[in-house]
C-alpha cells in the first residue's frame, strides 16, 4: 500500500484533467438551473430544489478531493473491504429504509435521503478492476467467477426492489469483463440466454406495474391516463421545444404539472422543452467529450486495474444517460434511472464525483509518468 498522498493534493489539483472537470460543471450547473426551472410553477419548489442540488455539488466537490488525496490505488487495494461493507449496507436497507413509491432503498438522514444501491456501483466497479485484473475472464470459468462477483449486489438491490439499478449493475459488469478480455462469445451467450429467459422473467419476475410500463413502452395510448401518462407527456415536451425551446423558465409541462417527476426522471423533457434541439445537441457533445476523457484516461494507463476500472465508470455513465434520453423520448422503457449530473439527487451525484475523483487520480498519474519520462529522455 502506497504511502499518503495528502501532500501532494495541490500538485494534483493543478494537473487536473481540466476539460473533464468543464463537461462536469457545465452539466452540473445545467442541471440545477433545470431543477430550478422543472420545480417551479404551481408548487413553487424551484429554489428550495436547486438550493439542495447545489449544496450536494459542494459535498460531492469535497468527496472528489477526499479521493484525490487518497489516490486510486489506496481504494483499489482497499476494494474487498469496501465491496464487502457495501454488501452488508445493501442487504440492511430494506430494514432502514421506509417504502417510497413502492421501494425500499432510501435511508433518511438529517432530513436527507441517502441511496445505498448508488454508491454500490462504486464498490461493483473497484472490485471488479481488481478483481478482473488478477483473474482475467478468458476462461468461461472465470467468466463466470466475475459474473458472480456482480451478481450478489444485483439480486440484494432487487429486492428492495429497485429493477433499474440492478440492470446497471449488470451492464457495467459486462463492459468491464469485455474491457478485462472476456471473449465476445461468451457476453454473446450471456445476452442470449437473458433475452431467451425474458419472457419468462416478465411473466413471473415482475410486479404487475413493471410489467405494465414494458406494455406502455410499445403502446403508450394502452393506458394513456396510468402507466402510458408518463411517456405521452414527455413525448409532448420534448416535441414542444421545438428547434431552438421556448426558452429557460418558459416550458409549460413542469410549470403546469403535467409532467411527472420533471426534476428527476424526466429533466431530460424539460430541458429539451425549454432548449430545443440545439440544447438536447450541446448536451450530449458535453456527455461525448466526457466520455472521451473517461476512455483516453484508462488507455493511456500501464496498470491493468485502471483500464478496466475506467471502462466500468464510462459505461455506467453512458448506460444511464442512454436510458434516461431514450425513456424521455419513447425509445426506451421507463425505469426511474437519473440522468448523470442533471438529474435532481445527491445520492447520484455524489457516487459520480467520486467516480470521477478515481477518474481523475488515473489521469494525473499517467500526467506524471509522461512528465518523468520526459525530463528522463
Amino acid at each position: 500500500m502506497e504511502a499518503p498522498r495528502i501532500s501532494f493534493f495541490k500538485e494534483d489539483v493543478a494537473s487536473l484533467d481540466r476539460l473533464m472537470a468543464g463537461c462536469v460543471l457545465a452539466l452540473v450547473l445545467w442541471g440545477i438551473f433545470c431543477i430550478y426551472s422543472a420545480g417551479a410553477g404551481s408548487l413553487g419548489q424551484g429554489g428550495d430544489l436547486a438550493f439542495r442540488q447545489t449544496l450536494w455539488m459542494l459535498l460531492s466537490c469535497l468527496a472528489l478531493a477526499a479521493v484525490l488525496a487518497a489516490g486510486h490505488n489506496r481504494l483499489l487495494d482497499a476494494a474487498y473491504l469496501i465491496y464487502g461493507l457495501t454488501l452488508l449496507l445493501l442487504l440492511f436497507t430494506p430494514l432502514l429504509a421506509p417504502r417510497v413509491k413502492g421501494a425500499q432503498s432510501w435511508i433518511p438522514i438529517a432530513g436527507f435521503r441517502f441511496q445505498p444501491s448508488e454508491f454500490a456501483k462504486i464498490s461493483l466497479i473497484l472490485m471488479m478492476s481488481k478483481f478482473l485484473s488478477r483473474y482475467p475472464p478468458l476462461t468461461f470459468k472465470a467468466f463466470l467467477a466475475g459474473l458472480g462477483v456482480m451478481a450478489v449486489p444485483v439480486l440484494l438491490v432487487l429486492l428492495q426492489p429497485d429493477a433499474g439499478s440492478a440492470l446497471v449493475y449488470v451492464v457495467i459488469a459486462l463492459g468491464m469483463l469485455l474491457a478485462a478480455g472476456a471473449p465476445l462469445r461468451y457476453l454473446f451467450g450471456i445476452i442470449g440466454t437473458g433475452a431467451a429467459l425474458l419472457p419468462f422473467v416478465i411473466l413471473f419476475g415482475l410486479k404487475e406495474y413493471q410489467r405494465m410500463r414494458l406494455l406502455v413502452f410499445i403502446d403508450p395510448m394502452r393506458d394513456p391516463l396510468g402507466a402510458g401518462y408518463n411517456v405521452i407527456q414527455s413525448r409532448i415536451a420534448v416535441g414542444s421545444g421545438g428547434f431552438w425551446g421556448k426558452g429557460f423558465m418558459m416550458g409549460m409541462q413542469s410549470k403546469l404539472r403535467f409532467l411527472p417527476e420533471p426534476h428527476t426522471d424526466f429533466i431530460f423533457s424539460v430541458c429539451s422543452e425549454e432548449f430545443g434541439f440545439i440544447g438536447d445537441g450541446l448536451l450530449l457533445i458535453l456527455f461525448a467529450i466526457l466520455f472521451c476523457r473517461i476512455i483516453g484516461a484508462g488507455a493511456r494507463s500501464r496498470d491493468r486495474r485502471c483500464k478496466i476500472l475506467t471502462a466500468g465508470v464510462a459505461v455506467w455513465i453512458w448506460f444511464q444517460m442512454f436510458e434516461s434520453v431514450g425513456m424521455s423520448i419513447g425509445l426506451m422503457p421507463v425505469t426511474g434511472l437519473p440522468l448523470p449530473f442533471l438529474s435532481y439527487g445527491g445520492s447520484a451525484l455524489l457516487s459520480l464525483f467520486i467516480a470521477l475523483g478515481l477518474v481523475e487520480s488515473i489521469y494525473i498519474e499517467n500526467s506524471k509518468f509522461r512528465s518523468v519520462v520526459h525530463v528522463l529522455s
